[in-house]
């Protein structure tokens, strides 16, 4: 279906339009009607006009010139209005039209009143933007932002009616379960609503009430119950808590899989179609979830978004990020024992560390789907509500760990519900501290006395690579630090070892290969010689991750000399290629939920602390040395990642990086070119990842890693 309208005219409180509309099929009938935002039909005298034009150019045929339209209506309150055109022989093929026009603007404008805000209206690209704008005009800048975006992007009438009309290969039943307990009857109402809005109809929703004496309650879902066959229903006798409820709700689920939805909280009416559009695309899911949101109490005003990685194993043992909406097939959770009520509080963390241990398949839906109610005694809400949730959660995790029989211990953190995870291990493996120098004695002594200072782990060798040094001091200080501690040692690289550097100039990655052949170590350890260390405990922790079979490198959180961060991971395609995502941020300041201070798996880690096995290196042919000075360490994570492997961003492992002193910054023609053709090789290289880092988000800026909309 294809459609314009021509011309949109607003006088005496009433809408004349003209334009036309074609159906993919030439003869076929269009029908119209006019709807507001939301869904009611208004009144509108319709005529029909010759078009010739129009089936010239759409079918190459004049003959078919029937799709000419013209029709009015009045708005009544000035809302937004919309052309819905739809097929009589194809009734799925739905287009919604905004109806708009400057003259719409002036109407709203005189007929509210608006005499202050006249650049903002006349600014405005339709009613719509301008009575958002005018909706959330109190609210901060972000909250502002968040709020429209997401009426914007909240589907419409004629997006709904097509979702209804989508068949799909896989058609699986949805039972959402919700436990019961003192619901207030407006929180029932929007939660149960919402379910009956879902576009995609092949769901049952199983309510478990544990407070059989609220009456109320009882008599309101009966009342639905009566209208709605889809609705189960169990009057417990008594309360068995949160976990024992919601396993009594699960008790009555029938479906192929299981969703979990809480009592006060609601839907987005796309929420079950999005989950069985990725059940399809991705030929079947064991685990589904999806991104979410905070409403007030009124559910009116959206905030605080949160916005989520693909699975990610290692931000999941932070903290249970996945959360809502979350769907896993019913066998899966029958299979692990539902929910277990020595966890209540974290009951959904304890079960989605369970189901996904039984699961091959996790898929992420980058869309907001669930709204998740804030009121007073929610955890949302109010951390101190409920600290026995954070402890549960604690144990969730330690017990995950336990049954894997992984030597770990789990501890609370400054942010309630975020957990650190300290690997324990006796074994120390030979690490090789590699650490490339052309004079700069100064930077590369405050190094090594902070390496030599760590007494937690002390089974490294430091490989200093001389690269071309000038100053006979520098030569000299290599043979003072050789007789200092016998695990130094220096090897000289020539400019002549670098294939692919530029009339054999500095090549970083002709370095670190050059290095990786002359260490002893079973770990690799790339720092560059402007770092210190400020944790001494810095390699105990990221051994402990990089002695994981499944984790390729480790990168550690870097910080400049005035403690704001300088690295705290990479999002690959943010400014080009590549971002330091939280870059400038105060050092304990947690970030987009928490993902700054917190460990997690990312797309890459700089180069300038980066452990890595030396197998591992090796497998993946080391570092590319096309990429003579940036971006080789993105490239080597890339490769990482396409071999399998994770990249893990250590949050609690700390040093400083004084950036750029020891090669300078990009400052010079020469250097800006260099950089330039670097970064177009990396796009065409990784252009089938550039821009869609899973680690990221979709609906995030690719203009700076700061997890901020568009």
């Amino acid at each position: 279906m294809r459609s314009s309208l021509d011309s949109v005219v607003y006088l005496n409180g009433k809408v004349t339009c003209a334009g036309w509309a074609a159906p993919e099929m030439a003869g076929d009938e269009v029908c119209l009607t006019i709807r507001k935002e939301d869904g009611s039909i208004l009144d509108a005298q319709v005529s029909r006009v010759k078009r010739a034009d129009v089936g010239q150019v759409i079918y190459q045929d004049a003959s078919f010139d029937k799709y000419g339209l013209t029709f009015s209506f009045e708005p009544g309150e000035m809302t937004n209005c919309y052309a819905v055109f739809t097929s009589k022989e194809h009734p799925e093929d739905v287009l919604e039209q905004l109806i708009d026009c400057p003259g719409l603007l002036a109407a709203y404008r005189y007929q509210h009143g608006i005499k202050g805000r006249i650049r903002r209206l006349q600014r405005a690209k339709s009613i719509k933007d301008f009575c958002l704008e005018e909706k959330y005009m109190d609210l901060e800048p972000e909250e502002k932002k968040y709020a429209i975006w997401y009426e914007k992007q909240y589907p419409g009438f004629a997006k709904r009616l097509k979702e209804k009309t989508t068949h799909f290969a896989l058609h699986p039943k949805f039972s959402i379960i919700v436990p019961l307990y003192h619901t207030p009857l407006d929180f029932l109402d929007d939660m149960i609503q919402s379910v009956q809005k879902q576009t995609y109809e092949n769901w049952e929703l199983c309510l478990a009430n544990g407070s059989p004496e609220d009456e109320e309650l009882d008599a309101q879902v009966r009342k639905y119950m009566s209208k709605e066959p889809r609705i189960k229903y169990r009057k417990l006798e008594k309360n068995l808590g949160i976990a024992g409820n919601t396993n009594e709700a699960l008790a009555l689920a029938t479906g192929s899989y299981t969703a979990l939805l809480d009592h006060d909280d609601f839907l987005s009416p796309n929420a079950l179609f999005e989950f069985v559009k990725a059940i399809n695309e991705n030929g079947d899911a064991d685990c589904i979830y999806s991104d979410e949101d905070k409403v007030d109490q009124e559910g009116k005003l959206h905030y605080f978004p949160h916005f989520k990685s693909d699975y990610n194993p290692d931000l999941l043992h932070t903290n249970n990020y996945i959360c809502h909406f979350f769907a896993v097939k019913t066998s899966i959770i029958k299979k692990v024992g539902g929910f277990r009520p020595n966890f209540d509080g974290a009951q959904d963390f304890d079960l989605v560390l369970r189901c996904i241990d039984e699961s091959k398949s996790v898929v992420h839906v980058p869309k907001i789907l669930y709204s998740w109610r804030c009121h007073k005694g929610s955890t949302s809400a109010n951390t101190d509500s409920k600290s026995y949730a954070f402890e549960a959660g604690k144990r969730a995790l330690q017990e995950y760990y336990d049954r894997h029989g992984i030597e770990a211990k789990v501890d609370n953190t400054f942010l309630p519900g975020y957990y650190k995870t300290t690997y324990l291990y006796t074994e120390r493996p030979l690490v090789t501290i590699v650490i490339p120098n052309k004079d700069h004695t100064e930077d590369l002594d405050r190094c090594v006395r902070s390496l030599l200072a760590t007494k937690e782990y002390t089974n490294f060798e430091i490989l200093i690579i001389e690269n071309n040094s000038e100053d006979q001091a520098t030569f000299d200080y290599y043979e003072k630090l050789k007789k200092q501690d016998e695990r130094i040692r220096v090897e000289t690289w020539k400019m002549d070892d670098a294939r692919h550097s530029e009339k054999h100039g500095f090549n970083y990655a002709a370095i670190q290969n050059f290095a990786a052949k002359k260490a002893n170590g079973e770990y690799l350890l790339l720092l560059n010689n402007d770092t210190q260390v400020i944790d001494p405990d810095f390699l105990v922790s990221m051994v402990g991750y990089a002695r994981r079979s499944d984790v390729g490198a480790v990168g550690a959180k870097l910080l400049y000399e005035d403690d704001t961060v300088q690295h705290a991971g990479v999002i690959v395609g943010v400014e080009g290629v590549a971002f330091h995502q939280f870059l400038e941020y105060p050092e304990y300041d947690p970030g987009y939920m928490g993902r700054a201070s917190f460990s997690q798996d990312l797309s890459a880690v700089t180069g300038a602390c980066l452990l890595i096995r030396k197998k591992v290196y090796e497998e993946v042919g080391g570092m590319d040395e096309h990429l003579a000075v940036s971006y080789n360490d993105v490239d080597l994570c890339l490769k990482l990642r396409e071999a399998g492997y994770l990249v893990v961003y250590d949050a609690f492992a700390h040093l400083y990086h004084y950036e750029s002193r020891s090669r300078g910054y990009e400052d010079s023609p020469q250097k800006q070119v260099r950089l330039a053709r670097e970064a177009e090789y990396m796009k065409n290289k990784w252009k089938h990842v550039m821009g869609t880092d899973p680690y990221y988000n979709r609906n995030l800026s690719l203009k700076n890693g700061y997890y901020k909309l568009p």
